[in-house]
């Protein structure tokens, strides 16, 4: 019996307060997407497993959740939006020619090992920008995040910009083999200086390009780094990736949202689909990033449809971490009333509550004791009763 009381690990309950806050969070960063001209769309929790296979370039297939339907098939619950996002306007807009803009909120289920410290459902917002291949998409992408984030109530947060083509670039100038790639992306990630040029001194390459894949870990900051790239890589099909970075840098700064963003050419993509521009949102009071996004020209090409992409995610239990270490309050668009009544009160104390609703307000209704036991008094005058409330109305003597 005790067991059924509890959830399974990686899994948690939300309610009360804590669940009030979520949906006025979400329900405030949706308007920031709709303003933007973005459109909602709800896809199904669990596809087929072929729209999360290897070859789409999302998580791995053991950290799926796969079961099978009644004809066999294998289903697997989403463990991220893109893939879906991408099947289904392959299918939906398939002949459309003008620039797709969506918004989606939902749930995203990773069966993600427990000492990772992550939970393994986690409820996720983002948005879609389909069939615009241009600096201006994704510089709106990330004008979005910037404003997303601040209408959370964040005022210290950094967007970290990346391009995964510069790595791609290199590696293929370089013409390393798929286990020194592997290797080398790994010790990037870590920010493994020596073991980068541990890895490097024995590889016979030149030595221009050992310069330019040992100054990765350390390409990361202010936007003055861009220039530092562009020299060491000028002539060779890396620059393209910094000049792009470099226009992105441009219309941010019209959007006049320059001041939160860096950059870091060591970032590498989690998913194997990223083919352009790559972010990250960062604040205090959490450990991971609070948003993540990128550009994926070629995903749509697997659902029959091709169509340059970029998109972005926010993590909101990142986000609402966050947002309670930094102090940030969520609060309701409404005040919680309590009428408390006896039962020969219980007509006018109706009557009260379904004015206050008429009004939008929130209201509990609650008998006392005839006998005039009832809730005890706090020093305000108010009954001390679950939850917080604008204010207590006593009908009739109470």
């Amino acid at each position: 019996m005790q067991k059924i009381l509890h959830t399974p690990e990686g899994v948690r309950d939300i309610y009360n307060e804590e669940c009030e806050k979520k949906l006025i969070l979400e329900s405030n960063l949706r308007k920031v997407l709709n303003s933007y001209g973005y459109r909602d769309i709800e896809t199904p929790t669990f596809e087929y497993f072929d729209v999360f296979s290897r070859e789409v370039g999302t998580i791995s297939s053991r950290e799926l959740y796969k079961f099978f339907d009644r004809e066999g098939n294998t289903l697997v619950l989403r463990p991220d939006f893109t893939p879906s996002i991408a099947r289904a306007v392959s299918k939906y807009f398939r002949n459309e020619e003008q620039p797709i803009r969506l918004c989606y909120l939902g749930n995203t289920f990773v069966n993600n090992s427990s000492y990772q410290g992550y939970l393994k459902e986690s409820t996720q917002l983002g948005a879609e920008l389909i069939g615009d291949t241009t600096a201006e998409a994704d510089a709106e992408i990330i004008a979005m995040v910037v404003n997303t984030l601040q209408k959370a109530g964040l005022k210290e947060f950094q967007i970290s910009v990346g391009h995964v083509q510069f790595f791609e670039c290199l590696v293929r100038e370089a013409g390393l083999d798929e286990g020194a790639c592997e290797e080398l992306r790994e010790l990037i990630k870590n920010k493994n200086n020596f073991g980068v040029e541990k890895l490097l001194a024995g590889l016979e390459i030149s030595s221009a390009l050992k310069e330019c894949l040992m100054a990765l870990p350390s390409l990361f900051g202010c936007p003055e780094l861009l220039e530092r790239a562009q020299s060491i890589t000028e002539g060779t099909p890396a620059a393209e990736a910094v000049r792009r970075l470099q226009e992105l840098l441009e219309i941010l700064k019209i959007y006049e949202l320059d001041p939160y963003i860096s950059f870091d050419l060591g970032m590498l993509g989690s998913y194997m689909y990223y083919t352009g521009i790559i972010f990250r949102g960062y604040t205090y009071g959490t450990g991971d990033a609070v948003v993540k996004g990128g550009r994926y020209d070629r995903l749509l090409q697997h659902f029959g449809k091709d169509a340059p992409s970029i998109g972005f995610v926010v993590v909101l239990s990142q986000l609402m971490n966050a947002m309670a270490r930094q102090k940030i309050e969520i609060l309701p668009e409404q005040g919680r009333y309590l009428i408390l009544y006896r039962k020969a009160d219980r007509k006018q104390a109706i009557w009260k509550a379904m004015d206050y609703r008429r009004q939008g307000k929130y209201v509990e209704l609650r008998q006392v004791e005839e006998d005039g036991q009832q809730a005890p008094l706090r020093p305000d005058g108010f009954y001390m009763a679950s939850g917080s409330y604008a204010g207590v109305i006593r009908m009739g003597d109470l």
